[in-house]
């Protein structure tokens, strides 16, 4: 058996292994919701912090480390580039939060309810209507001492590039003055691979994508979050907090502060 056989062979395994662990977790997190929902209905706290808890049991399931950089938000909105599905994961693994994330999601087996009964908010961008109605609906959570994350690029990508912030979910924020923080997320692997072979960027199907990390070695990710900012203006926000995320998805990268966002208080 050569070197790339030999591989090969040990990732099936791990996968196979962390496959039968990661089905496991899924039907101890639908247990632990309802057990919690017997004792009266669950608020939207609550949702975050079962989110939590599940996505921690899950990442340990599936091999992934992460570290965090800075201080997660309280509450507000936070914002970040987007690789895969894995960052939702992630992120609320180091911190309660909502999510806002595209409609399909809901379609998806077991995920669709899960995201559903954490919270999630479901955004259909292509109609203009779906975007207002979450917008109005992120504005009723500003309030709650649980943030709103979002990922303003509107799509993940292969992690080369930060795209452009689209800025119309900013807006709640900057009518309530809300804090708006920046925050990143960075794979990286063992053994030199590139963090771009596991983002899902193109056309891989999800299950495809999903055996491919789970049999991955030495799959950690990196958050860093940036300090909490109010903006007069969502398209400032939007460029500045872009802005700050390229700046923090540098490997060398120090704070960044924007030029003129006013400082949360």
């Amino acid at each position: 058996m050569n070197d790339a056989t030999e591989g090969s062979f040990r990732s099936s395994l791990r996968a196979l292994w962390r496959t039968a662990l990661l089905g496991f977790a899924l039907a101890l997190c639908v247990l632990r919701f309802w057990l919690a929902h017997l004792r009266g209905p669950l608020a939207l706290e609550r949702r975050a912090l079962w989110l939590q808890g599940s996505c921690r049991l899950i990442l340990a399931c599936m091999g992934i480390h992460y570290r965090v950089e800075g201080r997660p938000a309280a509450h507000g909105l936070v914002v970040s580039n987007h690789l895969s599905y894995l960052d939702i994961v992630i992120f609320s693994a180091a911190m309660p939060c909502f999510f806002v994330a595209k409609a399909e999601i809901v379609r998806w087996p077991y995920f669709g309810n899960a995201a559903r009964a954490g919270g999630t908010l479901f955004i259909d961008r292509s109609r203009l209507s779906s975007a207002e109605a979450v917008a109005a609906q992120i504005a009723k959570r500003l309030s709650l001492p649980v943030p709103t994350l979002f990922f303003p690029e509107g799509m993940a990508t292969d992690g080369t590039s930060v795209r452009r912030f689209h800025a119309r979910l900013f807006q709640p924020a900057v009518l309530a003055s809300a804090p708006v923080t920046a925050a990143s997320i960075r794979y990286l692997l063992a053994g030199g691979v590139e963090e771009r072979e596991l983002c899902w960027y193109d056309d891989t199907h999800f299950l495809a994508h999903l055996w491919k990390a789970l049999g991955t070695r030495g799959f950690s990710a990196e958050l860093r979050f940036g300090e909490p900012r109010i903006y007069a203006d969502r398209r400032d926000a939007a460029k500045q907090t872009h802005d700050e995320v390229a700046a923090m998805r540098e490997p060398t990268a120090i704070a960044f502060v924007p030029p003129t966002s006013l400082a949360a208080q």
